[in-house]
């Protein structure tokens, strides 16, 4: 957690733009590990951050092209707008599916993954469908991650776009 303090000597009362930042200790039941499937190496991850940042950089694709683009064409630019704030990604992963102890190689793709920690289901149509919805949580379920995110570019303001599906995420 992070506190914005101001002081009464701080720059901000006398009319300058600081800001400074202190940490502050909370005690939290631990968090388990993400494990799963795309490599992640256990790091604990603040899925929370994680999806405000991938949101904003949404944003910023949907504010700079505006709608009625081909998904490929946002997949590109979200792709490039993901690595311009530092956060790493892999395009068109496979997703194999395990049935009954038999890995299955059934040609589905994630859209995007986002620091192996979670799945972008990218669309540019006139609206989200139910499918798409469960379709997405299916893509949760079969690799165990537990956040995704649908993003529909095709939209006049992009935060109506965006659709946040969990999949037994303990917060």
């Amino acid at each position: 957690m992070v506190i914005s303090i101001i002081r009464e000597d701080s720059p901000q009362r006398r009319g300058e733009r600081r800001e400074e930042n202190f940490s502050l200790a909370v005690e939290r039941p631990a968090r388990e590990k993400l494990l799963n499937p795309f490599g992640a190496t256990g790091l604990t991850l603040d899925i929370n951050r994680l999806s405000s940042k991938i949101i904003g950089a949404a944003i910023e694709v949907h504010k700079t092209i505006g709608p009625g683009l081909l998904e490929s064409a946002y997949q590109e630019c979200l792709g490039h707008e993901l690595g311009l704030r530092g956060l790493s990604f892999e395009s068109e992963q496979p997703l194999p599916v395990n049935y009954k102890g038999k890995k299955l190689d059934c040609s589905y793709r994630l859209d995007m993954i986002v620091e192996n920690s979670i799945i972008l289901e990218l669309k540019s149509c006139e609206k989200i469908e139910p499918i798409h919805k469960a379709q997405l949580l299916t893509y949760l379920k079969l690799s165990g991650l537990a956040l995704g995110l649908l993003l529909n570019f095709n939209v006049p303001i992009m935060r109506d776009g965006i659709v946040r599906i969990v999949n037994n995420l303990e917060e």
